[in-house]
């Protein structure tokens, strides 16, 4: 398969890269994608490694790597060692939406219900409105940050 994101570091680059690796105090991915980029390199001896053998020295994805290339390619070396899109992505129910599940999740279920389950309460609050759309898993995620979880004892 030929690669459509080919890495050629210029000689200021692969020193920086080089230094990244071995100095300094950083985070595990970026240093993983200094060292993508540095295996990744056309320009040194016997040309670049391959995805496959860059997956088995480094234990990582074949689809890090490539957009690990795709990104240096496209946006620069900087780009390419910072941390990936939708890292920290912000959460869907925040502020008063979080405060009317924690509500909702406190009162009593519905009519024929034992509990609240997390389907009935996404359902509930795109039902009052509070929300567009929900997963049970996004309701499941919020309630257990607030420690408001479905198996939680004392409520309230």
């Amino acid at each position: 398969m030929v690669k459509k994101y080919i890495v050629t570091l210029n000689e200021e680059e692969l020193q920086l890269l080089e230094r990244f690796t071995t100095t300094g105090r950083h985070a595990a991915y970026q240093i993983n994608h200094a060292r993508i980029l540095l295996k990744a390199d056309q320009n040194q001896t016997g040309g670049s490694w391959s995805d496959s053998d860059i997956q088995e020295a480094l234990d990582i994805s074949v689809r890090t790597i490539e957009r690990v290339r795709q990104r240096f390619v496209e946006e620069g070396l900087q780009a390419a060692l910072k941390q990936r899109p939708g890292a920290g992505r912000k959460r869907q129910i925040q502020g008063e939406q979080e405060a009317h599940l924690i509500a909702l999740r406190c009162s009593e279920p519905p009519k024929g219900k034992g509990r609240w389950t997390l389907r009935l309460l996404a359902d509930q609050m795109v039902e009052l409105g509070h929300l567009e759309s929900t997963s049970h898993e996004t309701v499941r995620q919020t309630l257990k940050k607030t420690n408001y979880s479905r198996g939680s004892k004392s409520v309230g």
